[in-house]
């Protein structure tokens, strides 16, 4: 069996292998239309492992599920995985692992090193991970920065599981969010020549901006008196956008592509796509939608004469139509949305996947229903939609707008914090969940801090290695360990790590990297009191027995470092 299966699913392959099995034998009978049975396998208070195969079955055998599993035991291939089975009331089929098994696995992790627990899920499929995609109005602060967080660890966690991932940034530069920065900034750059300008009413009130016009006036003087917003916002978005890549690669953040919106209007692919859906009579121009009740119309007509461009995603599942062109002829930011992802799925990608904040649910499912209307496959498009994070100090929320200009940066967070921490903690919940980032825990130096608990155990790891060279012991010393050394609180960890292939494809499944930095959690919470009592180079500890424990502690480094690559974080060798 391949080593980096999980063990409920080779356990499971056990099982099947004795249904089919007893049913060649006439001891289960044959089920109509080739019925598949399964049952999941769980850890278990009794034994290792459990499987309810019997109780699940029991009704399509027409047999009691203790029958049942008695037969399915009775039929068990033999493994090396299993030193025990026995069978239990109402038909639970219980299975403890064999020691030898487990031993072996030891020195597996260690041959294994970095690309411990790889898997071929994704068999060298092709994925775009699109995430972040901040329009470039203002500096990365921790708010906009889950995105960020999360789709690096996605990317990172398809790798692990084979699939070839190409990372994506939407640059977003157009619309009226744009405008207000262009203008925002030609007033600040004209405040900086003395003039009494003031800056737009939607406009950016940072201080960012007001530096960036003092230093725009001093480059190039009074000459950009007479400029239109669109030179200033140009400048500006070129600025802005550095900060915001050099803050990305700080946090260990990279990028394939950073993809331009405007390329989209330079091709003419956003006004394609409003004609394709002309063309297969998905729009309609209207004040109003088709479907909107008397009083919705009484109040719209009130507000606008001239007709927007409607598409009618109602036919696709939607609960309104959607305007895709204002009446000012502007395009919504749906039509180049839906551009954009038809060139997605033009460049021969077998999954997309967006990483977006919880706001753009309604855009991303109008979206979808856009490529469904133009004949593409809208599932191989998946969204993950993340809640908001809300900064910490002193036990006090700390409120963000970038349009307020009331903004800590990210950049001065990780001064203080540093990367790891900020991936650590926008992992350690799941995406429907707001997070609350605790700044004062974040810097605690101490078992409080989950960050610096984890990493200790990498810590702890390395220094026992450090030791062995210190006192003069060959690097290969423990090669020829008698693993059969190792006692039960040994065991119950190397358990506890070949629990992770489990993990990794739960998290692949669901995308949802944040299991990671809850089996890392759970990792550490089963090391560090094993480390207190499981001594290695001590006086009183026999050398075969050392020499076994020496390789639990090698696997167990191998591990953290490769849990800790996935999440994105560091595995320092001293603290």
């Amino acid at each position: 069996m391949n080593f980096f299966t999980p063990i409920p699913e080779q356990i499971e392959r056990l099982v099947q292998e004795a249904v089919e099995a007893a049913q060649a034998a006439g001891d289960l009978p044959q089920l109509k239309n080739h019925t598949t049975l399964s049952a999941a396998v769980k850890p278990a208070k009794q034994s290792d492992y459990a499987s309810a195969i019997a109780m699940a079955s029991a009704k399509a055998f027409q047999m009691k599920p203790l029958d049942v599993a008695t037969v399915v035991v009775k039929h068990l291939p033999t493994s090396s995985l299993i030193s025990k089975i026995e069978v239990a009331p109402p038909g639970f089929i219980n299975f403890w692992l064999s020691s030898n098994w487990l031993q072996d696995q030891v020195n597996a992790i260690i041959a294994a090193g970095e690309q411990v627990f790889s898997t071929d899920r994704g068999a060298g499929k092709r994925v775009m991970v699109e995430f972040v995609s901040a329009n470039p109005t203002g500096p990365l602060h921790i708010g906009r920065s889950r995105g960020a967080v999360v789709g690096d660890a996605v990317a990172r966690l398809l790798e692990t599981c084979g699939w070839s991932v190409h990372r994506e940034y939407y640059f977003n530069n157009g619309g009226r969010q744009m405008q207000l920065l262009g203008m925002t900034l030609q007033a600040r750059y004209l405040q900086a020549l003395g003039q009494d300008t003031p800056i737009p009413h939607d406009g950016y009130q940072g201080e960012y901006l007001i530096e960036m016009g003092q230093q725009l006036a001093q480059e190039v003087g009074a000459t950009w008196q007479d400029k239109g917003w669109e030179d200033f916002k140009v400048y500006a978005e070129n600025a802005i956008f550095a900060l915001i890549r050099a803050t990305l690669e700080r946090l260990g953040v990279r990028f394939d592509l950073y993809f331009n919106e405007l390329d989209l209007y330079d091709s003419g692919a956003v006004w394609k796509i409003r004609d394709q859906l002309k063309a297969r009579k998905h729009t309609y121009e209207g004040i109003v939608w088709e479907g909107a009740t008397p009083e919705e119309r009484e109040k719209a007509t009130a507000k606008n004469t001239e007709s927007a461009v409607w598409f009618r995603s109602t036919a696709f599942g939607d609960d309104q139509d959607r305007v895709i062109v204002r009446a000012n002829g502007d395009p919504t930011y749906v039509l180049p949305d839906i551009a954009y992802h038809v060139n997605k799925l033009d460049r021969g990608f077998d999954r997309v996947i967006n990483v977006l904040g919880a706001d753009h649910f309604t855009e991303s499912q109008v979206v979808k229903r856009g490529l469904a209307a133009l004949d593409y496959d809208a599932d191989k498009v998946d969204v993950i939609l993340h809640q908001m994070v809300h900064l910490v100090k002193a036990g006090e929320k700390v409120g963000m707008s970038t349009r307020k200009g009331e903004i800590i940066t990210l950049d001065e967070i990780m001064d203080e914090t540093g990367p790891d921490a900020i991936r650590y903690f926008l992992l350690s919940r799941s995406t429907d969940n707001d997070i609350a980032f605790d700044l004062d825990l974040a810097v605690k130096q101490s078992n409080d801090n989950p960050v610096f608990y984890i990493q200790n155990a990498h810590v702890r790891c390395a220094g026992i290695l450090r030791q062995l060279q210190e006192r003069g012991y060959a690097d290969d010393w423990d090669a020829d360990a008698d693993l059969s050394q190792l006692g039960e609180e040994e065991i119950a960890f190397v358990m506890q790590m070949l629990s992770f292939p489990e993990q990794l494809q739960l998290a692949h499944d669901n995308l949802a990297p944040h299991q990671l930095a809850f089996w890392a959690l759970d990792l550490a919470r089963a090391f560090h009191p094993m480390y207190d009592r499981v001594r290695v180079l001590h006086s009183e500890v026999p050398e075969p027995v050392a020499k076994a424990r020496l390789r639990v502690y090698r696997a167990a480094k191998v591990v953290f470092q490769r849990v800790l690559m996935l999440i994105g974080m560091t595995a320092p060798e001293q603290m």
